[in-house]
């Protein structure tokens, strides 16, 4: 099995790689398992606002850390040599503790949050992360998120794109490896993102609306990933078939056994 440093190294070269990194997000062992079953896996990353629901807790740092910890530590016992990026949320209040915890449960790389906080507070958290992933002999593929368009408000969209470039810039200089920038995004504004930040440096993530991922691909996007829509597909899929049961209709023989 490869080492916990080798790993973190491969998610690094995925970002960085030609093609697009497709992560479908997860949120505990049993759809890991499901997703880690698919010979397209190359890469697992968790869905914190999915993980936080699976235990009865709004999204937002509203779950405990040690919850969060526990169950990314469980998915990466599963996972092998394929690299995990845990989501953080903004960093449970010590961005740099919170990823040094992440490292001691077998995580390679992470999405922390700015939530529009003041740029040098937000480089500072960043840089916090760096270092850790130093200390503990990890070279940890940040993923840092800026929520300068889904939190831009009012304010008109040219912006909340500069504010994203200005933080992106910041953030792959204080050592982070990309920059996740959520929102439906359209290709205009992607291609004005890749073009500020760099090319193979921005993160997406797959909407309802958005992109497909061989369109970001050809814009230069470095990854794209699908938050808690992936627990919204299969809870729908449950509760599509609960009603059909209800209305004594029976299991869909396409049904495989996944768990």
């Amino acid at each position: 099995m490869t080492s916990q440093a080798e790993r973190a190294q491969t998610l690094s070269a995925l970002h960085a790689a030609p093609e697009i990194l497709r992560v479908v997000n997860v949120w505990d062992v049993v759809s890991a398992k499901a997703i880690l079953d698919l010979p397209e896996t190359k890469a697992l990353a968790t869905a914190g606002h999915s993980i936080a629901a699976t235990f009865g807790y709004p999204d937002g740092e509203n779950i405990p850390l040690e919850l969060v910890l526990d169950m990314v530590g469980r998915i990466v016992s599963v996972a092998g040599d394929v690299p995990v990026s845990a989501d953080l949320d903004a960093g449970f209040g010590n961005a740099g503790e919170t990823a040094r915890r992440a490292i001691g449960v077998g995580i390679v790389g992470a999405n922390v949050e700015d939530r529009l906080k003041p740029l040098a507070e937000s480089v500072a958290a960043v840089e916090a992360i760096v270092r850790a992933g130093v200390a503990e002999g990890v070279p940890f593929a940040l993923n840092a998120r800026t929520d300068a368009i889904v939190r831009g408000g009012d304010r008109p969209l040219d912006e909340s794109i500069a504010d994203a470039i200005e933080r992106g810039r910041a953030y792959l200089d204080a050592g982070a490896d990309i920059v996740f920038v959520p929102g439906v995004l359209n290709a205009d504004v992607t291609r004005r993102l890749v073009e500020g930040i760099g090319e193979r440096k921005v993160s997406v993530i797959g909407l309802p609306g958005a992109l497909t991922a061989a369109e970001y691909e050809a814009l230069g996007v470095a990854r794209i990933s699908y938050g808690p829509t992936t627990q919204r597909v299969a809870l729908t899929a449950l509760q599509d078939v609960a009603k059909s049961l209800y209305a004594d209709g029976v299991i869909p023989p396409s049904t495989r056994a996944l768990n």
